[in-house]
């Protein structure tokens, strides 16, 4: 049975949809997880055919877990992860058993924030960055000289370790903080970085860079930067898209890219473009489906074709103007219910309402992407007219909490 083994999953959003996108192609669907919960929610994942819970931080225990695969004659035919932090690791694996076709090495490169910036240390690309293995490895006038700053682990992913520091006080508060959570990963230290910030979907092919979309970000600042809308722009100017797709092209290849997919959260300042982060894989919750709204194109189905060697289809098959809006909460509580979903999907332009939350979840403002708790994606004729939709429908959404006093709220 030819099939495509995945190394984790999130329960919704890009990382899922791809398992779902691979049962479609006709793939035997195989998980590998340490997440208990796919196994007590068994009946829930039908797409799913086959769940196993391994060590993913043990490469041998994956190895043993692939070759029983084999034995049990199925015929892998691609290994993947769209989930920090195994994208590497897949590649990596998918060379072992013959299946990869994908650049290994600048995933690695990618993966590693701070292999990543010294990468790109010598370029324009980059923002001053420090990586430290200890508070007291850097001096106060060094950190002074650059302040603000953003303090980061390099296992970061989706803005939870990632710190703003405006004060040297702040500084040595938030790097001790990571040191104290990670004691033996060094700490990354990187000038603030001021100005719009754009995501890109990229496939790299052959070495030939072709950017699937452009999207602004919305940028919310609460203790962390939460992305809270995301503009996808259709019609950005020569100039822009042509000095935007040449800074890319430049920083994959310097990454080692030939072959692969990748997005990139980027600032455009003083007509220069700082890298802000790059990661292996398709943008995680909500991209997708939005790309999908946008052109017609399921890029974690593109993705998987690509890696188990068959052409991605990546061609458009419509444009159309679209607005994702998310939904975070101001205060902690325990969910009693939501309101408005049914109301929020009949205005005009909506093309998804989702609601991540369930009955009975603490919520709390965001420390993190995690913490978005929906989202609605809108199209509409001008870039303007799609925002308004979205923000319109999120308006009829509301979150019931109980009283903090009816919860022991911690």
């Amino acid at each position: 049975m030819k099939t495509v083994v995945f190394l984790d999953s999130q329960k919704s959003g890009s990382s899922r949809e791809a398992i779902k996108a691979a049962e479609q192609l006709g793939y035997y669907t195989v998980l590998l997880t340490n997440r208990i919960k796919f196994i007590k929610e068994r009946k829930s994942n039908p797409d799913i055919h086959l769940i196993r819970l391994v060590d993913l931080a043990n490469i041998d225990d994956i190895r043993k877990a692939l070759k029983l695969l084999r034995f049990k004659s199925l015929d892998i035919c691609g290994i993947i992860s769209f989930v920090d932090p195994y994208c590497h690791l897949a590649s990596q694996l998918a060379t072992e058993f013959g299946v990869n076709h994908f650049s290994t090495e600048a995933i690695k490169n990618m993966e590693d924030k701070i292999l990543s910036r010294k990468v790109l240390a010598n370029t324009s690309y980059s923002p001053h960055f420090l990586c430290i293995d200890n508070p007291s490895s850097v001096s106060d006038d060094e950190i002074e000289s650059i302040l603000p700053v953003i303090i980061k682990s390099p296992l970061f992913s989706g803005s939870k370790d990632v710190i703003k520091a405006n004060n040297i006080l702040e500084f040595k508060e938030f790097s001790k903080s990571l040191f104290d959570k990670y004691p033996d990963i060094p700490v990354l230290i990187e000038e603030f970085i001021d100005g719009p910030q754009y995501l890109t979907e990229c496939f790299m092919i052959e070495g030939k860079l072709h950017i699937i979309a452009i999207i602004e970000q919305e940028i919310t600042f609460f203790k962390r930067f939460i992305i809270t809308g995301y503009n996808l722009l259709l019609h950005p100017t020569h100039d822009f898209y042509e000095s935007l797709y040449t800074s890319i092209e430049t920083i994959l290849q310097l990454h080692g890219m030939r072959n692969g997919t990748c997005h990139l959260e980027m600032r455009y300042v003083n007509n220069n473009w700082k890298v802000i982060e790059i990661n292996p894989r398709i943008s995680g919750g909500a991209m997708n489906k939005l790309l999908d709204s946008a052109f017609g194109i399921n890029v974690v189905k593109e993705t998987i074709k690509f890696a188990i060697g068959q052409e991605p289809d990546i061609s458009y098959r419509f444009k159309k103007h679209v607005f994702a809006d998310y939904i975070v909460l101001s205060e902690k509580g325990i969910l009693e219910k939501v309101i408005g979903r049914n109301r929020a999907s009949r205005c005009p332009g909506v093309q998804h309402v989702y609601i991540r939350a369930k009955k009975g979840m603490t919520v709390q403002p965001p420390m993190s992407m995690g913490y978005r708790y929906a989202y609605i994606i809108a199209t509409g004729s001008t870039e303007e007219e799609a925002r308004a939709n979205a923000k319109y429908a999120t308006s009829k959404i509301q979150f019931i909490l109980y009283p903090p006093q009816k919860k022991d709220l911690i």
